[in-house]
């Protein structure tokens, strides 16, 4: 095998625009994927293309006898378009390295986090061809439009990821010297709400105080969504959420972050986290509702006033470990429908769902009895792997985001995943300047390479019993 330089490899691979979103990027989407194909060909793995209505989701196959243990590494091959591509230091799909970091679109997310574990095989294979562990990459090319193919996907590819866990790096660690692995993830329901009242826009003065204002009857309908000390005001919504373990609040405190600087961080005076929780757990064990745009009316310079005949409002809610999204979604619905002022119409539309994810690592107090005994191993390795390259003991953190595609492999194909933290804050994921830390890069590599080895020599074990 040729010497593979993942650093040069990383360079190559953000320099195909994979943008999904955006048709015009389909070029670049087939670029990025074709080189992946090569590469995966190169490490001697078998590639499977599999077409989707979008894009392509690509298998690559270690495989060897069935008592080999088997681990999926995920990874997605497409990145957020790169406007505004004014605020770029450096053309956003031209890699250019600064100060230690690797800039261009997509870097962090995902492409250099993936290379981290590409790079890993590679060294595996490259210094021991008879490594005894089955390997399947399993990286698709929709992950920053939703997924949306990749239930139909698990649902006929299921038999091919029947694997001890799951390896990824799609989340996040606070700096390059504290790595988080993360145990939790919330889920996600959106929600659109139109209210109708008149036929047509009318003139507040010649008809004021006729008819129901739809801006003032969705005003009171999103202010009954909430009571007076922050808490979603919607029956049964807090009924399954899951109690969050001494543990980790311990872990959650030794992130060493105070309030005061979050605050200067965001520019606000003071925190609307509810009671009981500090800033730093609610984002991670807490639900929430959300209203993420609101509108009606006249938005223009200067006055025009008229009563609006329609006003909408976007919601979102964020869900954690024990709360199905379908039962969140039809709580909102249900209590925006009885709600709903009279005088006015209510019309809702759904988008998309997600469930919220959680694991609990070895040696906790509520691990459960069936976690996977090489999960378990690849848990206890990562630790000491972790804290041999970056010097400090991970933490083990929920993260307030959603990945709805962890908590899929688990419901559909029972698989949970060790989530490794590789990119930073300083990242600017999704934004102009985005960057990879290439001393987590190389650090991560040692790590990742370590799990993968500690588990095929604990298959090796296994099998001569």
């Amino acid at each position: 095998m040729d010497a593979f330089d993942p650093l040069r490899k990383l360079k190559e691979f953000i320099s195909y625009p994979s943008v999904s979103a955006d048709s015009a990027f389909a070029a670049g989407m087939k670029d990025a994927r074709e080189f992946l194909e090569k590469t995966f060909a190169e490490l001697g793995l078998v590639v499977e293309t599999v077409p989707t209505p979008l894009h392509p989701i690509l298998l690559a196959r270690r495989e060897g006898p069935a008592e080999w243990p088997h681990v999926v590494i995920y990874g997605h091959y497409d990145v957020q378009p790169p406007d505004p591509l004014n605020l770029w230091e450096s053309p956003a799909f031209e890699p250019t390295e600064r100060d230690g970091r690797l800039y261009g679109r997509g870097a962090a997310d995902n492409k250099g986090p993936l290379m981290v574990h590409l790079s890993a095989v590679a060294q595996l294979l490259r210094d021991n061809p008879d490594l005894p562990l089955r390997i399947t990459f399993l990286v698709e090319g929709e992950e920053e439009i939703g997924s949306p193919s990749f239930v139909p996907f698990l649902e006929t590819h299921k038999d091919k990821l029947d694997a001890e866990f799951v390896l990824l790096s799609d989340t996040g660690s606070p700096r390059p010297d504290q790595i988080v692995i993360t145990t939790g993830l919330r889920g996600i329901v959106c929600v659109e709400a139109e209210l109708t009242g008149p036929r047509t826009d009318l003139h507040s003065g010649v008809h004021g105080g006729a008819v129901e204002n739809p801006l003032r009857a969705l005003v009171r309908l999103c202010a009954s969504l909430h009571d007076a000390d922050g808490r979603v005001n919607i029956p049964g919504f807090y009924d399954a959420v899951t109690e969050v373990q001494p543990w980790e609040r311990e872990q959650v405190s030794r992130l060493g972050q105070r309030e005061e600087e979050y605050a200067e961080f965001l520019g606000v005076d003071t925190f609307g986290t509810t009671p009981g929780f500090t800033p730093f757990e609610a984002v991670r064990f807490q639900p929430t509702l959300e209203f993420n745009g609101l509108g009606g009316g006249y938005q223009g310079e200067g006055s025009k006033t008229v009563i609006p005949s329609k006003a909408m409002v976007k919601i979102s809610c964020r869900l954690v470990a024990g709360q199905d999204p379908q039962d969140i979604q039809e709580k909102l619905l249900q209590t925006l429908r009885e709600r709903c002022p009279a005088g006015v119409k209510l019309e809702c539309r759904t988008a998309h769902c997600g469930a919220p994810y959680r694991v609990v690592p070895p040696h906790r107090p509520d691990t459960p009895a069936n976690l996977n005994p090489y999960l378990a191993k690849a848990y206890d390795e990562a630790d000491r792997a972790i804290t041999e390259a970056f010097g400090n003991a991970p933490l083990y953190l929920r993260e307030g985001g959603s990945v709805p595609i962890i908590a899929d492999l688990k419901t559909l194909v029972g698989l949970d995943s060790l989530m490794i933290g590789l990119f930073l804050p300083e990242d600017n994921l999704h934004a102009p300047n985005e960057s990879f830390h290439l001393g987590v890069m190389e650090k991560g590599i040692t790590v990742s390479r370590r799990i993968l080895q500690h588990i095929a020599e604990q298959g090796a074990k296994e099998s001569m019993k």
